[in-house]
């Protein structure tokens, strides 16, 4: 039999999109026009014009609009003998973000209240590079959260398989280790590239009284005077972000016998967030990531039990505590920030007390009962004290919630899966450009407000509007540089 053979001749076009060149938007032309008295090149004396009348810069000298001016022409026409601007340099300048920001790139707000008068740039469970069942963890993602200007790092302590060592991973998951100590010099070394302003590690800690002395000398050593110790006698209020400048603050709930002594136990509230699988369970060396040579139904039966429990548990360390064992000085010296556990209800967590503030956590779900039932309770509780609200236990993928119902009530640490996706991280991210991108934001004046009877601001309240933002968006610009020009074909 004879074979056929079929030739064909494929015949493929690859079309290339051109990137339409931009061009001044009416308005920008105007603007331009206007300030030159119609003349086609721009002075700095018309320079000045524009950024007293249109920026609103009114203290802008002739020396600041030609200084200016000089560093734009630098880069776009480096040889210019003139200093002058056309159109087309004006409207290069208009989208430098470094000499153009919208949002100011120093810090402006007052920085020396109390640190609770702050929104803080937070993260959750720092250390993990992806979801929050069975990624790596890993001091790499602390480090680029850092130098984005998080401000709060949180790291979750375990003893090694050897019980001889301390460990940072996502309790009762798959996760793999990291050592602490990795993570500590990783914080040190990177604390302050963005920011100047403090950095709160907050730790949940589920080790043994010696484990706990380890953790004391390691911190003291890596950090040394940078880390931050409470004095007998110090104000009841905590100091300010430019009182601790370059400063490490360590912040956890005190041992058991530090509690008792001081009759605090029924103020405090839970530090809810890594499941705890039995009351007196330890998780083995395979369920903390010691070892991963699981099967899968072991992964199934894990992922299952961590899905169905939603809670960040400051007590694990219960079950590693023998009797008459008792924490050194030397680690309760060093919590900066006090962190606390309430079995009670709510409200009464939520209620002032007297001396010195502490840190209470709670999910995304109990903030959203707290605001609905307690909402003024809240917020004059973070007048004085730290709420820190954390995504719930079902965000395995390290999705994350809106800030915005947290920062309404006055919620300073609002703590977001920096390694996530989305617009809640977005959001975030956002907020915090702002003040110089130093991780610190002032919380406004209605939030620390209380009138003569203690009433404070309801975010339940409707209130009239006293002003109204109007933005026009004309462009947008790079979007097209994470893109071939053939991307569009599919």
């Amino acid at each position: 039999m004879e074979d056929n053979y079929h030739y064909y001749k494929m015949i493929i076009f690859n079309r290339k999109f051109k990137i339409t060149e931009r061009k001044p938007p009416p308005d920008v032309t105007d603007a331009f026009t206007f300030c030159t008295d119609g003349d086609s090149q721009m002075s700095p004396d018309h320079f000045r014009r524009f950024l007293i009348e249109f920026q609103r810069q009114e203290h802008t000298t002739i020396d600041d609009a030609k200084r200016l001016m000089e560093l734009v022409l630098h880069r776009f026409r480096p040889n210019f003998t003139l200093c002058s601007f056309t159109l087309d340099d004006f409207f290069k300048y208009l989208f430098l973000d470094d000499l153009n920001s919208p949002i100011p790139s120093q810090v402006h707000h007052d920085m020396t209240a109390p640190l609770q008068h702050y929104f803080i740039y937070t993260g959750h469970n720092s250390y993990l590079t992806g979801n929050q069942f069975n990624s790596d963890c890993s001091e790499v993602p602390i480090i680029k959260a850092l130098r984005k200007g998080v401000r709060v790092i949180e790291l979750d302590l375990w003893p090694n398989s050897a019980k001889d060592g301390i460990h940072v991973l996502h309790g009762w998951t798959m996760t793999t280790p990291v050592r602490l100590s990795k993570c500590l010099k990783s914080i040190r070394e990177h604390a302050f590239v963005n920011s100047h302003y403090p950095v709160i590690i907050t730790l949940e800690d589920h080790l043994t009284p010696n484990l706990r002395t380890k953790v004391a000398a390691m911190a003291t050593e890596i950090f040394g005077d940078m880390l931050y110790c409470p004095k007998a006698g110090d104000s009841d209020e905590f100091p300010s972000p430019e009182e601790l400048k370059h400063r490490i603050i360590l912040s956890t709930k005190p041992p058991k016998e530090c509690l008792d002594s001081n009759k605090l136990e029924e103020e405090l509230i839970a530090e809810d967030e890594t499941p705890c699988i039995g009351e007196n369970a330890n998780p083995s060396d395979e369920t903390i990531g010691s070892s991963q040579e699981g099967n899968v139904s072991n992964l199934n039966q894990n992922l299952s039990e961590f899905l169905s429990i939603d809670s960040e548990d400051e007590d694990g360390d219960a079950a590693n505590e023998k009797p008459g064992q008792k924490t050194p000085r030397e680690y309760i010296q060093i919590i900066g920030i006090h962190a606390a556990k309430a079995n009670k209800e709510l409200r009464l967590a939520l209620e002032v007390g007297s001396g010195k503030g502490k840190r209470i956590s709670m999910n995304e779900q109990t903030l959203e009962k707290a605001a609905e039932d307690y909402g003024s309770d809240l917020v004059r509780f973070t007048q004085k004290n730290f709420v820190r609200v954390f995504p719930k236990g079902t965000r395995v993928t390290s999705t994350n919630f809106k800030p915005l119902l947290a920062w309404m009530h006055g919620a300073q640490m609002v703590a977001s899966n920096m390694q996530g996706y989305g617009k809640s991280l977005w959001m975030m991210h956002g907020m915090f450009r702002s003040n110089g991108g130093c991780g610190y934001v002032k919380k406004p004046d209605f939030l620390m407000r209380s009138g003569p009877n203690n009433e404070v601001f309801n975010p339940k309240v409707t209130l009239p509007v006293k002003k109204t933002l109007k933005v026009t968006v004309y462009m947008g610009d790079g979007w097209h540089m994470d893109f071939s020009q053939t991307h569009f074909d599919t």
